[in-house]
């Protein structure tokens, strides 16, 4: 049987040194990763906010809808474009944004296409379906987005919230899922007149177009893949870059330099969720430096056990009527449940680190209310890094 001071020791080395990991000048790149709901946006910023009032240069890119992050910073708005957060009390500096996945669409067809040709692919309806919401676009222009904000060089360390996801690693998996309909067979087919040579090797193939064409104009309506043919033609040039970018931001991500944090609550489902991404991570060879476990209960009375609290909340039930019994029982039933969620708190967490014994854990407590400003971030930053 392990002794208590043995279990102690055993959390003691598995404990996530969170200042140590934004101080090191080789962190450059930190991933928040984790499913919806557990407080990634938080951390992510709170994280950024910490490592700028230690002396980093910091730029947060969230992927989440969600407003909290611009509200906490103080910032009336994020958008695609890095903004200075003002507050922070150290010798480094903390900029925010928030990715749009449209506008970085056409800022990379700018950049990879003249003028005319840029014009016209993102005037087609196909790309403007495309560049707002087909599936994967989102994560894949995070991945852009990160691209662009490491080849600058203007920030020392980049930390990105990414996007909730019930299927996990989205954010890696949308890359390949992009790139792979750009590769694809149909793509292929549409773009072979442009590639073909000779007149008669034209015909022959305008042939097989054209009893391909009929069966697909049946199926997406013939608008559609007039739109879509027009897409394929103007982007021609382009497709190659998008998955040699996707390659090469995949393998920054899988660099030294480059730390993937599982954020997570100690709840069943959320654990299980971490789990799926642990594995993951690993199986794609992702540098995972811990897992943060936000909204851990703790008690000011851990000596006082749920059993006893609920047998004294009974005791002062049988003695007579008043207002201070009645409220000390209410208290001791509220103690005896809250040690009821800590004890099963603990039983989740220890059953994830049975199953992981080498990933590293930083437990952040329950806050009373919603972080909604530099201080409330602050506050999170210094639970995050306490041992």
């Amino acid at each position: 049987m392990t002794s208590s001071s043995d279990s102690s020791q055993a959390l003691t080395t598995r404990q996530l040194d969170v200042d140590a990991l934004l101080d090191d000048p080789g962190t450059r790149i930190i991933v928040c990763c984790g499913s919806g709901g557990v407080g990634k946006t938080t951390t992510a910023a709170a994280l950024g906010l910490r490592a700028a009032e230690r002396g980093r240069k910091v730029v947060v890119l969230t992927i989440d809808p969600a407003r909290r992050l611009a509200q906490s910073m103080g910032l009336t708005e994020l958008d695609n474009t890095p903004r200075v957060v003002k507050g922070v009390s150290g010798p480094g500096e903390l900029q925010a944004m928030m990715l749009d996945m449209k506008r970085t669409f056409d800022e990379v067809v700018l950049a990879a296409a003249d003028a005319e040709r840029a014009r016209q692919i993102m005037e087609n309806p196909f790309y403007q379906s495309l560049s707002s919401g087909f599936a994967g676009t989102q994560e894949y222009m995070a991945m852009e987005k990160l691209g662009q904000l490491h080849a600058t060089g203007t920030w020392d360390l980049i930390v990105v919230d990414t996007p909730p996801s019930r299927s996990a690693l989205d954010f890696l998996d949308a890359p390949n899922r992009l790139g792979s309909f750009l590769d694809g067979r149909l793509i292929k087919v549409l773009t072979a007149p442009a590639k073909v040579g000779g007149r008669s090797a034209m015909k022959m193939l305008n042939v097989g177009m054209t009893m391909f064409t009929g069966v697909l104009s049946k199926v997406l309506g013939a608008t559609v893949l007039q739109d879509v043919s027009t897409f394929v033609a103007a982007m021609d040039s382009m497709f190659g870059g998008f998955r040699e970018r996707a390659d090469r931001t995949y393998a920054l991500l899988q660099a030294q330099g480059t730390a993937f944090l599982v954020v997570a609550a100690p709840e069943r489902d959320a654990l299980r969720e971490a789990a799926y991404f642990v594995d993951r991570l690993e199986a794609d060879r992702m540098p995972l430096a811990g897992l943060v476990l936000n909204r851990v209960h703790g008690t000011g009375a851990p000596q006082l056990s749920a059993e006893r609290a609920r047998a004294a909340a009974e005791s002062l039930d049988e003695a007579p009527p008043g207002d201070a019994e009645q409220l000390a029982a209410g208290l001791l039933r509220l103690h005896a449940e809250r040690m009821r969620i800590i004890a099963r708190e603990r039983r989740m967490r220890d059953r994830f680190a049975s199953v992981y014994p080498d990933v590293r854990v930083t437990e952040v407590s329950a806050l009373a209310g919603d972080v909604h400003d530099l201080e409330g971030l602050r506050a999170v930053g210094e639970l995050l890094a306490r041992e």
